[in-house]
């Protein structure tokens, strides 16, 4: 009787109970911010050179960390929690090239955590300030691939590792709990065409893409996914030979996707096509998009545009109609000194006029065309 009397003083130290408080607070708190956060628009447009063919943007950005990436983040955390990875008062780490970074620095402040971001130099200033103006740490690297290793030296020091890269793909309900695919399949269902020909987003963790791929699989639909990459990028070539020890054979200026490697999250079983897009392409269509729009998103939505026009006149020319439906996925303000910034486009030897001319044709007349080299 003595020892059963222990254990159970054991199991139920003071100690434990406030560690439990705690973790279901967080919950909590999670659970009511989701509920808060509700859902994002999505917004619907057609192109005179596309008759039959429908196009939807998915707003990520109205998210109020501003990016696709508020839903990660809120994923990662109750991952994170729900395994016991994470504790009252403990620190927490991640590295990022700089939305997820904003929306983990955002979760942290609501759980009342420190929070460092682990992010390669190069990262566009106003993502820098913004974690930084929601109380957080940046510890920039010079190295962009180093950016692991510094962020696993974090961890080494009892930080929690929320590793983006690592969970992402299993971090998220990828059945359900209004994910972004269900979210996705769910407003299109009094839609002409419910069923989407193509859904169209970039790979930066490989979450995002691993979770539509899913769902698609899960409810049976006959929707094929496409990943819009930067050229060269490791998952374009790592598409093209299955090969995961492929690497970047070219630099990117779009932040977020065209990883140098492929990332664990990335699943190529899942991904029906992979469409290369230039970085002078990306940035010219997100000039396009803000007339579309009347605001301004990144270079990953210009990326995803482009790749949805090249998949439309496929279709066109097959003689296919359908919908068609691609991801804003953050706030082009974040780069008003970067991809807005003619100079600094200039210094980079980046000129979007050819493939802004080419893509209002292709808008026009429904004819996929690259301008000359």
């Amino acid at each position: 009787m003595k020892h059963d009397a222990g254990r159970a003083a054991i199991l139920h130290t003071p100690s434990l109970a406030r560690a439990q408080q705690w973790v279901h607070g967080a919950l909590r708190k999670l659970e009511q911010e989701a509920a808060r956060s509700a859902d994002t628009h999505l917004l619907k447009i057609g192109f005179a050179g596309f008759p039959g063919i429908d196009f939807y943007f998915k707003d990520e950005a109205a998210h109020p960390t501003g990016s696709l990436k508020h839903r990660l983040a809120r994923s990662l955390y109750l991952y994170a929690l729900c395994n016991g990875h994470l504790e009252e008062g403990q620190a927490v780490v991640d590295a990022s090239s700089g939305s997820t970074a904003i929306a983990e620095a955002w979760f942290a402040r609501l759980l009342g955590l420190e929070f460092t971001a682990v992010m390669p130099e190069c990262t566009a200033p106003a993502k820098i300030r913004a974690v930084e103006a929601l109380g957080g740490h940046c510890d920039l690297v010079a190295d962009p691939a180093a950016v692991h290793a510094c962020a696993a030296w974090h961890a080494a020091q009892g930080a929690c590792h929320l590793d983006q890269f690592g969970l992402a793909e299993r971090a998220t309900d990828w059945r359900g709990n209004n994910n972004i695919a269900e979210s996705i399949i769910g407003q299109l269902a009094r839609e002409e065409h419910p069923e989407p020909a193509w859904i169209v987003c970039g790979a930066g963790t490989g979450g995002t893409s691993a979770t539509i791929g899913r769902y698609l699989r899960y409810r049976r639909l006959p929707t094929r996914l496409c990943v819009a990459e930067p050229a060269g990028s490791a998952f374009v070539h790592g598409w093209e030979t299955r090969s995961r020890e492929a690497r970047a054979s070219q630099p990117t200026v779009i932040e977020g996707i065209g990883r140098p490697c492929v990332e664990p999250g990335f699943l190529f079983d899942v991904v029906d096509a992979v469409c290369p897009v230039p970085d002078a392409a990306s940035i010219a269509a997100m000039d396009l998009l803000a007339n579309m729009f009347g605001k301004r998103y990144g270079g990953s939505s210009g990326t995803n545009l482009v790749a949805c026009l090249q998949l439309a006149a496929a279709m066109r020319e097959q003689g296919e109609t359908g919908s068609i439906v691609s991801l804003l996925c953050d706030r082009g303000e974040r780069y008003a000194e970067t991809l807005f910034d003619p100079a600094w486009l200039a210094a980079r030897a980046l000129d979007p006029a050819p493939w802004r001319m080419a893509l209002e044709a292709c808008l026009g007349d429904g004819r996929w065309r690259a301008p000359a080299a």
